[in-house]
């Protein structure tokens, strides 16, 4: 049997934050459990598909999925183990938020088999918090990080972003000293992007900014800083970079995350869930009643359906590889395209190879330091 990934989406939410994009609202209880019956509807609906793999990581991210009951998290996964076959060793994580869980509802993620957590806490000062909009304080993430130890977590993530209005160097530095004395095993450091549809995007970004009602963004130096930063204060407490905004503890890697990058097939479920199946992607329908009544009447819930070429399949593979510190095998390569990769990219990694962007050695294919920190670039030049 094939392995295969699974993302569940919750699209809700107590408070969107204001540099959120995510397919994601604050809701009402009666909204969010029609959506959940309706999840469960959808997720039995890839019975046939099931047979032909096995599950070896579900995500449940969001939005918020913490924000679903305990009886609606056991449904949930009632639906999962009913239609999909497990492997024994999967990885599960739920996403969840500083304050939306409880002793009872940690208590149900380890009864139906959720063994990671992912906490967002994004910084260690309340008042950058203040500015992001966080509905929670750094005291409130440890005592939820406190109730997650005692409830039996032993693998647990804690998102992190630098490049926050009014942050400088030195409160980023506190932020990632402060969290990595607790161990986590994992954490995940993303700089802000300023997306459209956000309030950010209203304050920020036009490139015009009224500094007397918000703080301003750090500059580009302060930005690289920090970004250096990350690593050097993350290796020194025995984090290693194992991805390019990832840091974990020895043997505890995102598996989920790593199969994207490894380009293992992943089936989304719940509105707008993406999909990577059959060489082929899609996403789901991103209209909430639309989600719901398709359901209910059996309609194909899929948009944008795109059937890779082998040249889609070739640059995904390089630079979705590429973003592992590990870096690509032209064995692989090989096998999974029928060409060497040499034959494809023989220029194009000769001349990344002289910028020192690249390191090959034994058939491995890696981006250096130099290529990490300008990884955009290298990735835009395998495309065919």
């Amino acid at each position: 049997m094939k392995p295969l990934e699974l993302y569940l989406h919750i699209p809700f939410c107590i408070s969107k934050c204001k540099y959120c994009d995510f397919l994601s609202a604050p809701s009402e209880f009666q909204e969010r459990q029609d959506y959940v019956e309706s999840l469960c509807r959808d997720i039995r609906s890839y019975r046939n598909l099931a047979e032909a793999y096995v599950v070896v990581s579900i995500f449940l991210g969001g939005g918020t999925p913490s924000v679903l009951t305990p009886a609606q998290i056991k449904d949930i996964f009632k639906s999962i183990k009913e239609t999909f076959q497990l492997s024994g060793e999967a990885e599960i994580t739920i996403e969840m938020n500083p304050g939306t869980v409880d002793k009872e509802k940690l208590r149900t993620y380890r009864e139906v088999g959720i063994n990671r957590l992912s906490i967002g806490l994004q910084s260690a000062l309340d008042e950058e918090l203040k500015k992001l909009g966080r509905i929670h304080t750094f005291e409130e993430f440890l005592d939820t990080y406190k109730l997650a130890r005692e409830a039996g977590f032993h693998n647990i993530n804690i998102d992190l972003m630098s490049a926050i209005p009014g942050q400088t160097v030195e409160s980023y530095e506190h932020t990632l000293r402060t969290v990595a004395e607790i161990k986590p095993e994992h954490i995940s450091a993303y700089s802000l992007i300023i997306e459209e549809g956000t309030r950010f995007y209203q304050w920020y970004g036009k490139g015009q900014t009224d500094q007397e009602k918000h703080p301003p963004l750090p500059d580009e130096d302060v930005e690289r800083q920090m970004y250096e930063r990350t690593e050097e204060i993350l290796e020194e407490y025995r984090f290693h970079r194992y991805e390019i905004s990832n840091y974990a503890r020895e043997g505890k890697e995102c598996r989920h995350n790593l199969g994207y990058w490894s380009r293992v097939e992943y089936l989304g479920i719940g509105l707008g869930a993406s999909s990577f199946i059959s060489n082929t992607r899609y996403h789901l329908c991103t209209d909430m009643t639309s989600y719901i009544e398709r359901i209910g009447s059996g309609e194909d819930l899929r948009e944008e359906i795109e059937v890779l070429t082998k040249e889609d399949a070739m640059e995904e593979f390089m630079f979705l590889g590429l973003r592992k510190m590990q870096g690509i095998s032209g064995i692989q390569f090989e096998n999974c395209f029928g060409n060497t990769i040499e034959e494809i990219y023989g220029d194009v990694l000769e001349k990344l190879e002289q910028e020192k962007m690249l390191e090959v050695k034994e058939n491995k294919i890696r981006l250096t330091k130099r290529g990490i920190d300008v990884s955009n670039y290298v990735f835009c030049e395998f495309l065919l």
